[in-house]
């Protein structure tokens, strides 16, 4: 087989120091700039508990995504974690404004499918024990201290739990099952949990054990796999990994989220979004609203000040 990983038998994780160290992982891209630096003003400001900051992007953006890069905080350029034969190219299909990346290996996959990839395979580039994830289109708002994604050695999960029973948003059931089948989970086809959301925090030694039991069932590379399926959400593999095949060892569930998200709708006016701030829950710490939502990142900067 073919494959970065050496075959290994699933093992417990073992306890995390009381004190484990943490990076923040945040993948992104040219259009997500000006976000990503308010994102990096924000968490310089108002974050602690993490010692490095890590910025994914394509090989073309590097230049431009350099100016963020400092002592904690690196810009990592997307050839250092994925394989050579994944391809990125302008879409003809949309004018050249979108990427596509293209190979024999996997379907066609967008930008989103491809910072998925990202979040996964940094696992076995930096040495930090917990990863959290953090979207480039996050404000932080208030304090936050990474510490609250460990307890007692184990790493929080979050997971909304029988919210898949119900009504869901896109394709989440077909997520949650795509999941299944890359882990080779034969019951249940569909976890009655949701996985999904922004500011999470994964275990890094857990990730790469992920990876390779995919690797193990299918004899092909996680990325192949997860690509030819080309619906999937990074966030329902290692949650139904963590649960279904691990029985949550080395992690306990939250279902609290530290980010209050404007997913959808219309562009918040400047009194929308204040009362939008206002609305947080006290665990709350910082906002998103969606790139694709056009809000202009100096605008929300000058809310925040």
């Amino acid at each position: 087989m073919n494959s970065r990983f050496a075959p290994q038998a699933v093992v417990e994780p073992v306890s995390l120091a009381s004190s484990p160290s943490a990076a923040i992982v945040t993948p992104s891209y040219v259009q997500d700039f000006e976000r990503c630096r308010l994102l990096c003003e924000t968490l310089d400001r108002h974050v602690t508990g993490f010692a490095h900051h890590y910025i994914l992007v394509e090989h073309r953006d590097m230049a431009l995504f350099r100016q963020l890069q400092g002592p904690r905080r690196t810009i990592i350029d997307e050839r250092e974690l994925l394989p050579g034969w994944l391809h990125p190219f302008s879409d003809p299909s949309s004018l050249f404004r979108r990427r596509v990346w293209l190979s024999w290996r996997t379907k066609p996959l967008r930008g989103w499918h491809v910072q998925q990839l990202r979040r996964i395979a940094i696992a076995v580039h930096v040495p930090q024990d917990v990863l959290v994830f953090c979207d480039s289109d996050v404000v932080f708002v208030k304090p936050f201290d990474c510490g609250v994604f460990w307890r007692d050695g184990k790493v929080r999960l979050f997971r909304r739990d029988n919210t898949m029973e119900g009504e869901v948003r896109y394709d989440h059931r077909l997520w949650s099952r795509n999941a299944g089948l890359a882990l080779g989970i034969a019951a249940p086809a569909v976890s009655p949990h949701d996985y999904i959301s922004t500011l999470i925090a994964w275990r890094r030694e857990t990730m790469a054990a992920m990876c390779r039991r995919i690797e193990e069932r299918h004899g092909r590379s996680w990325i192949e796999v997860l690509g030819s399926s080309r619906k999937f959400s990074e966030c329902m593999v290692y949650g139904r990994y963590v649960d279904e095949v691990l029985d949550r060892a080395g992690h306990f569930h939250g279902s609290e989220e530290f980010c209050h998200v404007h997913w959808f709708g219309q562009a918040l006016s400047d009194e929308e979004f204040r009362a939008f701030v206002a609305s947080m829950a006290p665990e709350q710490a910082a906002v998103g609203v969606q790139s694709f939502l056009g809000v202009d990142p100096g605008r929300i900067r000058r809310l925040i000040s």
